[in-house]
């Protein structure tokens, strides 16, 4: 059985265009063979494919399996309870992204101050 992992501050997003899979694995804290699984299971998430199929995630797949993450692993939703949720709750939806960039926009921006008073 899973444990709750509310605790666990997720790294903050860099201001980049497109991540590897890799790079989404750590900022997720999700291994890329559970990242190729969700793909499967929630058709929202849909990360570009370029040579060699190689996946180069956007800035809001990125948001989105964080929220996946949260549904499943924080919430306790099973699979396909958090894919209803997903489709279901479209401007909740929005409202949770939202608050996660603000959250990360607040963590840059206080990154920047310390920067700056040295």
């Amino acid at each position: 059985m899973l444990e709750a992992n509310s605790e666990i501050e997720l790294p903050a997003i860099p201001g980049k265009r497109y991540f590897t899979i890799g790079e989404v694995s750590e900022l997720c804290q999700v291994k890329p063979h559970v990242l190729r699984y969700w793909e499967q299971e929630f058709p929202q998430l849909k990360p570009v494919k370029r040579r060699g199929n190689r996946r180069y995630y956007q800035r809001q797949d990125v948001l989105m399996i964080r929220q996946i993450r949260s549904l499943l692993y924080d919430q306790g939703f099973t699979i396909g309870g958090a894919r209803q949720r997903l489709s279901g709750d479209e401007a909740k939806d929005d409202l949770t992204q939202s608050t996660q960039i603000v959250r990360q926009l607040r963590g840059e921006l206080e990154e920047l101050l310390q920067i700056l008073k040295r």
